[in-house]
């Protein structure tokens, strides 16, 4: 659906129904009217003091979380965003005039699924009526008050955060006539990110203010989610796997010291995933990762069993994951030539051929996705190869493996795509979390490749998955 101005009220968004001096913003999604909570009320003074101050300059509001980086990065798809490399200007001759942002929502509660295996966990634990191991007497004072599905407040700030990012790098590509289009699935925490972003952005600016401009509902089609592919496999097998080699082990260390817990492998992934979930939301380190920081392979284990989920999900582990991106990846090749979409997958065709729900004459777009859907565009265009199929009992079987979820698709993930102007050469460059990405499927494996040449390497893309979108249906 087209936002009408009007329809998002300004304000950092989170999904949290109940904090602290928080204020209540309204946001108005496809069918219904949702509350959802603001986050800290600094947060939102920040906002309104930049714009009100022009000589103003914004600061990132993201918190910093008391947990070593080695530790968040083992957190996979659950990790905070962090930078793979260091961000390197264009070749000097080289200058940006076109940018394309696809970013995974800000940090989230678990989602509703994820919440009540964790809490069937805890359950075991607070039956046991005495600890026999001193590291698990914090569980008797504990309290699990998370939600789930919704963004939490570090997660609107990592949007937040993010457009003042992309301000500060492409500020030349705005103006009056070019303000950023941006667009959402249809999730609310997806929304409320893209929500967060326009006004990082508005913050950074002090003039112009982008708004959410197409909302894409998840039950229609939609380049921004993974759910066009009904007989696509997932990838439980390979989890299930990997996790009984690392899983039993911890299961039995902690059974030994919470007598008649039964604990099993299962119960110990969720307890795992409560490390990074309970310290986004609280904002400080919490007391599950101070466990399984004594647990030998715990975290590593999560972080491979991440790794796994995506690969053989959506990836290219999945017969039918790559499709599921194909259609996003023509809207950039028409964003990128400046020409028609031509797509037979997942794109809205009504929306796609309109000029005020599709523009081609925007210099930066910004859609905002989740992390699967990410992963589906990645194998689309061909980025994160791997020499071999990721190995279900031993992480360590490739020296040369690229593919890690926490360097993928982090919490508030983002992949840019730069149209870059070379002397009369235009070129496209691609960034994945900051990493320059080689591009040598259409180049010389330096970064940089021509816009005809990276076209035409997405032959997969311009032919419809090449049958493989019929067979999500047959």
């Amino acid at each position: 659906m087209a936002v009408k101005d009007g329809d998002v009220e300004q304000g950092l968004l989170s999904g949290l129904k109940k904090q602290q001096h928080s204020t209540w913003t309204i946001l108005r999604s496809y069918k219904r009217i949702v509350m959802i909570a603001a986050s800290l009320t600094v947060l939102v003074g920040l906002v309104c003091l930049a714009q009100g101050s022009p000589s103003s300059s914004v600061k990132p509001v993201t918190p910093t979380l008391n947990v070593p980086a080695e530790i968040q990065h083992s957190w996979a798809q659950y990790s905070p965003y962090f930078a793979a490399d260091q961000y390197r200007a264009p070749s000097k001759g080289c200058e940006v005039t076109q940018v394309n942002i696809i970013q995974r929502h800000g940090a989230r509660f678990p989602t509703s699924g994820a919440a009540t295996r964790i809490k069937s966990a805890l359950a075991k634990l607070t039956s046991v009526s005495n600890f026999t191991d001193p590291r698990l007497n914090f569980i008797k004072t504990f309290t699990y008050d998370l939600g789930s599905d919704d963004l939490v407040s570090f997660g609107a700030a990592q949007s937040f955060d993010s457009a003042l990012e992309v301000h500060q790098r492409y500020s030349h590509l705005v103006s009056a006539k070019n303000v950023p289009f941006v667009r959402a699935s249809s999730s609310e925490r997806v929304v409320a990110s893209a929500v967060n972003w326009t006004q990082g952005f508005a913050a950074a600016t002090h003039v112009y203010t982008p708004k959410v401009d197409l909302i894409l509902e998840e039950a229609a089609n939609d380049t921004l989610d993974d759910a066009m592919c009904p007989q696509a496999g997932s990838s439980d097998t390979q989890t299930t796997q990997w996790l009984s080699v690392y899983g039993p082990s911890i299961a039995a260390s902690l059974n030994a010291g919470a007598p008649g817990a039964n604990l099993t492998n299962v119960d110990v992934y969720n307890l795992i995933s409560l490390c990074p979930f309970d310290t986004v939301f609280h904002e400080k380190r919490s007391p599950w990762c101070d466990l399984f920081a004594t647990e030998k392979g715990a975290f590593s284990g999560f972080a491979y069993s991440g790794d796994l989920d995506k690969y053989y999900n959506t990836g290219y582990g999945q017969d039918l994951g790559p499709v599921q991106g194909v259609g996003y990846v023509n809207e950039l090749i028409a964003r990128l030539t400046g020409t028609a979409v031509h797509d037979n997958t997942q794109t809205n065709r009504t929306l796609d051929a309109n000029p005020a729900t599709f523009p081609l004459n925007r210099t930066i777009y910004a859609d905002f996705s989740h992390d699967n859907q990410m992963i589906a565009i990645y194998a689309a265009m061909g980025l994160f190869k791997q020499a071999t199929a990721l190995n279900t009992t031993n992480p360590y079987s490739s020296s040369k493996r690229t593919w890690f979820a926490s360097r993928l698709v982090p919490f508030s993930a983002r992949m840019v795509v730069e149209k870059l102007q070379c002397g009369k050469t235009q070129n496209v460059r691609i960034l994945v979390n900051d990493a320059v990405q080689p591009l040598e499927f259409c180049g010389s494996g330096n970064g940089l490749c021509t816009v005809d040449a990276f076209v035409k390497s997405q032959s997969y893309s311009r032919n419809n998955g090449e049958g493989d979108f019929e067979r999500c249906f047959a």
